[in-house]
């Protein structure tokens, strides 16, 4: 059955709220290239979520989709996104970044 939930997809989820708009530029720039790689999905940001209920910061969230937990972590721990992600922490608010889990199959 691991190997079933290895094979699902996992979303990574980071809300941040971005103090250096010029730093963030360059975290961008080089975002896409180190993503590639991971066979991730870019789902979407979005800079203005609407709340239903509870309290969150204003900032922006990011929605990227893995093709499984091993993916999703390999590409965060990979020395090229280790070495982009000081570029981002020296230029946001990290509010929370977490891992969203698939649905095991039914």
């Amino acid at each position: 059955m691991s190997n079933d939930t290895a094979a699902q997809p996992a979303y990574f989820i980071a809300h941040i709220t971005v103090n250096d708009v010029e730093g963030y530029r360059n975290y961008e720039k080089g975002f896409f290239p180190v993503l590639k790689p991971s066979g991730a999905r870019f789902v979407t940001y979005d800079d203005n979520v609407t709340v239903l209920e509870g309290e969150r910061e204003s900032g922006r969230t990011i929605m990227i989709e893995f093709p499984s937990e091993e993916a999703l972590m390999t590409w965060w721990d990979s020395p090229e996104y280790r070495e982009l992600a000081k570029v981002r922490q020296a230029a946001v608010t990290t509010h929370s970044v977490s891992v969203v889990h698939s649905l095991p199959p039914r």
